[in-house]
């Protein structure tokens, strides 16, 4: 899995049936901090994230392994909202 932020959202009304009704989301991977790095890409929302989340990511062929997405012709999938990150006893991201 990945940390990313959710950047946007973006509307689809012409799309493959297996991800009809789906919310699909701007991300762009993070540091632990929260702070963007990389490209941008589209994800799959089955968290009910929103833009200015922080979030769970996977890619690749394990994005279709949700129960949401079996099937389904996707490649990135949010799986979770982090509420917080600690790393060594430091808290380095809460969510606000």
């Amino acid at each position: 899995m990945k940390i990313a932020l959710v950047i946007g959202s973006t509307i689809s009304t012409i799309k493959d049936n297996a991800i009809g009704g789906r919310k699909l989301l701007i991300v762009r991977n993070a540091d632990t901090a929260g702070k963007e790095m990389g490209e941008r890409y589209v994800a799959v929302d089955t968290a009910s994230a929103g833009t200015g989340d922080l979030v769970l990511v996977t890619d690749g062929s394990s994005a279709r392994y949700t129960q949401q997405t079996t099937e389904a012709p996707v490649d990135a999938v949010i799986l979770g909202v982090i509420d917080s990150l600690e790393l060594g006893g430091t808290v380095t991201y809460r969510k606000e």
